[in-house]
């Protein structure tokens, strides 16, 4: 490895470790490796403009903002009774009607803290009521927040396509599959913890009671319908389904539900910004901090030592799934999606890996680091909507884990979990 290769690794860890916020980090080592090569300074701004005008990186602030406007709105609180009432009366049936609630919603928001905010703060409090401890609705929010990144539309599955110059639509359904296993496990922890601590079960509900949840909630129901039915049927792109998505929800929560207030859309507009600022300041310098690094060939040589260990592709994945684990579990995945995605590709063309299972081995990898310590985005979230640690909440995050695990394992080694639908559909 060159001299430059060696200071820009090496200095990457090192600030991270010193605790340098990811995106001076990388700023910072973007601007050495500039000076080092000798280039001229002027292609540093070059580089972080050519990193903030990809036009599929728009979708990123519609979804955002879809995904605050539905939780202000009063569209997640709708889907959360939707899902109580159809579950409630099953053995562990609140705690699934939560995972059933997460999914609804990763189908909406396309984010793993989003997701774990919206119905967390409605069900880590029901569901200590009817019997749960409080750390195991901690623990549950916090595991369904990946299903936002999995379910489409994702946020993650849209930054790696710009990064890997694959069709978003594609990779939108490659997480299908490996989102409703997920979810289906997580309902299967749910009725085990249950039997086991002889959890009551709710009541029935009615007929009526059922028809009366969907008719209030109908109108969140149709969400991810005009979303993931106007990309799939040719209406517009991810991106304009984002913007979709968004005046759908304002339209929905002030007129409508009327839960959305006028004078609440200017904080809303200004907290959905500020996310949006943060994820596109680390995607700009992560863009430029990817390209001195492809410029001095390090991707191509970190793939020959890898390949280099072993020739066995199915040794090689179970390394690189190791390796993708860790780093989700310690770095932020915008930034580690950008500074790996040449490596990632390098490695995935030379085990034969098709580019869209690649993709979504990926994303879901550093879905699973959301929940992961120390840097789990949701399960900070989980811990200040509950009140608890972080340990606390870690504490009984094991089983869901476990699920996750699983899944990554299915999508890394068997192809038609990620290829199927895509291919089904063109």
């Amino acid at each position: 490895m060159s001299e430059i290769g060696i200071v820009l690794i090496a200095g990457l860890f090192v600030l991270l470790l010193m605790g340098v916020p990811i995106a001076f980090t990388l700023g910072l080592l973007t601007a050495v490796g500039i000076w080092m090569a000798d280039f001229n300074p002027i292609i540093l701004a070059q580089r972080l403009v050519a990193g903030s005008t990809i036009t599929s990186l728009l979708a990123i602030p519609g979804f955002i903002l879809a995904g605050d406007l539905m939780s202000a709105g009063g569209l997640s609180k709708r889907l959360v009774k939707i899902a109580s009432t159809c579950f409630g009366h099953l053995t562990g049936g609140l705690s699934m009607a939560t995972v059933a609630a997460g999914t609804f919603f990763g189908a909406i928001s396309g984010s793993a803290p989003a997701t774990t905010a919206a119905v967390g703060s409605v069900m880590i409090g029901e569901l200590e009521k009817h019997g749960y401890s409080r750390g195991y609705g901690a623990a549950l929010a916090t595991s369904i927040g990946p299903l936002g990144q999995m379910i489409p539309p994702s946020i993650p599955m849209i930054i790696w396509g710009v990064l890997a110059e694959e069709s978003i639509s594609k990779l939108f359904l490659a997480g299908v599959i490996p989102g409703l296993l997920a979810a289906t496990g997580f309902c299967v922890v749910s009725y085990v913890y249950a039997w086991r601590l002889r959890i009551p079960k709710e009541s029935r509900p009615s007929f009526g009671q059922v028809l009366r949840a969907i008719r209030e909630g109908i109108w969140a129901l149709l969400a991810p319908v005009v979303i993931l039915g106007g990309i799939y049927g040719g209406v517009f792109t991810p991106t304009e389904a984002a913007m979709v998505g968004a005046l759908y929800s304002l339209i929905i929560g002030l007129f409508v539900y009327r839960d959305l207030q006028w004078r609440a859309l200017v904080p809303l507009f200004i907290k959905s910004m500020r996310t949006t600022t943060v994820i596109m300041f680390i995607i700009v310098v992560a863009y430029g901090f990817a390209w001195i690094i492809a410029s001095e060939q390090i991707p191509s040589q970190i793939s020959e030592v890898l390949l280099g260990v072993t020739s066995n592709p199915f040794l090689i994945l179970l390394l690189l799934n190791l390796m993708l684990l860790v780093l989700g579990a310690v770095m932020d995945t915008v930034s580690a999606m950008v500074i790996l995605s040449g490596v990632l590709t390098a490695v995935g063309a030379q085990v034969g890996l098709d580019p869209i299972q690649l993709g979504a081995m990926v994303v879901i990898n550093f879905a699973v680091g959301m929940v992961t310590p120390p840097l789990g985005y949701s399960l900070f979230v989980a811990s200040t909507i509950s009140g608890l640690s972080i340990e606390q909440v870690a504490r009984h995050l094991w089983p869901f884990l476990l699920i996750l695990i699983g899944v990554v394992a299915l999508v890394a080694y068997v192809p038609a979990v990620t290829l199927w639908l895509p291919g089904l559909l063109g």
